[in-house]
Order: structure tokens, then C-alpha cells, then sequence
């Protein structure tokens, strides 16, 4: 697997290459701040590791310009803890944020959780399934209704898949963090609140409005229209 790494830091990107290539990952960063995306298409990465705080333009305007041209899966790495940085980086798109100073083992084992639920799943699944009127396309990461299409983001659809194989039965926010990152531990509750809302946003863009409810103190449950 080919990761791309944006990041100012030598030492930080040094030290992630090294680790990273013990798993036979290959690491790479873009040669100018400047001319990110020129590196981003001909590399082709699996993964892209974006931190915030870069010379030129910040994290935000590269992961929007990376999402604009790819559904490659986004993981933020800053030391900015503001919410809002969270929120702002799953609207546009990434699937997961690292706080810095982070640990190397919980970077690397979101690295490859995500890298399964992308790559492995994608392999597996091959058909369309209809819900609520609406097709679920899992092998293009797309949903369909009332003449309208919108693509969905690898946590989105994933979370959607959950939900949908359950349908009119709760699923609880342990369970789904269990599914989604394989070990809570490794999980910030919010990002997960960040990612049910923005689907919640993106369904209700097609016109599937309340199918995913909240059940307070339960979990999630996709419901039948």
C-alpha cells in the first residue's frame, strides 16, 4: 500500500515512514507544498495522512481538493484540538482525525483498520441493494434516489451498510465503533457522531429525510418509509 503524506515536520514524516515500512508500506510526501495535488495524481496513493498546518495552503484546502478528484481515504494528523478542526476536517470528506502528540501504534492501527474497510470490503462487494425507494451501490460508493445521485465516503457507506443490514433495529454507537475501527479504545466518540450526522446531510440531499434516527442513550437505527 502506497501512503502519501502531507506534512511540514522531516521528523514527524520521518518517523512515520520508518515505522510504516516495517509493514512493507510504502511512503511517500509530496516534493513542493505548493503543487500538492501534481504529486497526489502521479503517485495514486492508497491513503493520504494530511496535517493542518502547512506553508502554502493549510490541510482543509488540500483534503477538499484531494475529495474533488478521489475517494481515497483521509486521516488527519494535527496538534490544533479546537472541535471545530474535527468537524470541519469530516465535512470534507476525511475519515478519521489524529491528534498530535499522537502514539505511533494507534496511528498505525487506524492506518490499516482503514485501509481493510476500503480496500478489503470494496473487493467483497459487488451488488446493489434497494432501502426505502433509494439503490445503495456499494461497489461505487454512490446512493440514488428521486433522479439524484450522491457519493458517499468510506466511513459513510460503511456506517450506512451497517445500519441498512439491521434495519428497524437499533445498533448501538459501541457496536458500530466496534465495526468501524475494530477497537474502540482507538476512537474519539465524536468522530462518530461527525460522520452519522454528515450522512445524515448527504441522505437528506436525495430526499431520504429521517431514515437514520437517533435512539437516545441506545444507538442508531435505519428505518423503513
Amino acid at each position: 500500500m502506497k501512503i502519501f503524506i502531507i506534512e511540514d515536520d522531516s521528523s514527524i514524516f520521518e518517523l512515520v515512514k520508518e515505522r510504516f515500512e516495517q509493514w512493507s508500506m510504502d511512503v511517500t510526501s509530496p516534493l513542493s507544498f505548493q503543487k500538492v495535488m501534481d504529486d497526489f495524481l502521479i503517485q495514486q496513493p492508497q491513503l493520504v495522512i494530511i496535517d493542518i498546518q502547512l506553508p502554502a495552503y493549510d490541510g482543509f484546502h488540500w483534503c477538499r481538493e484531494i475529495r474533488a478528484r478521489s475517494k481515497v481515504p483521509i486521516i488527519f494528523l494535527s496538534s490544533r484540538d479546537h472541535p471545530m478542526d474535527m468537524v470541519m476536517a469530516m465535512q470534507m470528506g476525511a475519515d478519521d482525525f489524529v491528534q498530535k502528540p499522537f502514539h505511533m501504534e494507534v496511528l498505525l492501527a487506524k492506518v490499516q483498520a482503514l485501509l481493510r474497510r476500503t480496500y478489503d470490503y470494496k473487493e467483497e462487494q459487488s451488488d446493489l441493494h434497494s432501502w426505502n425507494g433509494a439503490t445503495i451501490d456499494y461497489m461505487r460508493s454512490v446512493v440514488s434516489s428521486n433522479g439524484q445521485t450522491i457519493d458517499l465516503t468510506k466511513n459513510e457507506l460503511y456506517i450506512l451498510r451497517v445500519l441498512v443490514e439491521s434495519t428497524d433495529k437499533i445498533v448501538s454507537r459501541d457496536e458500530l465503533m466496534r465495526k468501524l475501527w475494530d477497537d474502540e479504545r482507538f476512537v474519539n466518540d465524536n468522530t462518530l457522531t461527525v460522520n452519522v450526522n454528515r450522512l445524515r446531510q448527504r441522505l437528506e440531499e436525495i430526499g431520504l429525510t429521517d431514515v437514520i434516527v437517533t435512539k437516545k442513550g441506545l444507538g442508531y437505527m435505519a428505518v423503513t418509509q
